[in-house]
């Protein structure tokens, strides 16, 4: 069971990390929670991105199944959310390094 709000937490994190992104590139905020749209925004300004797509697009349905249980029933396992946390350490470590990158 903590495996689910691992994952949610996992997905929130890099919403807030995409967004922060986006907003120091002088996007406006949306109400968007979806990481796949986000990282659509993103490779805009960073074509490199792209190489996060399976992660944004996996990670972004760990939003869903906590959010809304009864409706996206969980099947997510322990090793998964490692393997996505792992990716999402060098995905968050892009974006500082593309965000600190003097132009």
């Amino acid at each position: 069971m903590w495996a689910d709000g691992a994952a949610f937490f996992l997905q929130q994190s890099l919403e807030k990390y995409l967004k922060a992104f986006l907003l120091g590139k002088g996007w406006k905020l949306r109400k968007i929670h979806d990481l796949d749209t986000l990282l659509d925004f993103a490779v805009e300004f960073d074509a490199g991105l792209e190489e996060f797509r399976e992660l944004c697009e996996r990670v972004s349905g760990y939003y869903y199944t906590e959010r809304y249980p009864m409706v996206v029933p969980s099947e997510l396992m322990t090793e998964d959310i490692e393997r996505d946390r792992v990716e999402a350490e060098k995905f968050i470590h892009g974006l500082f390094n593309r965000t600190n990158k003097k132009a």
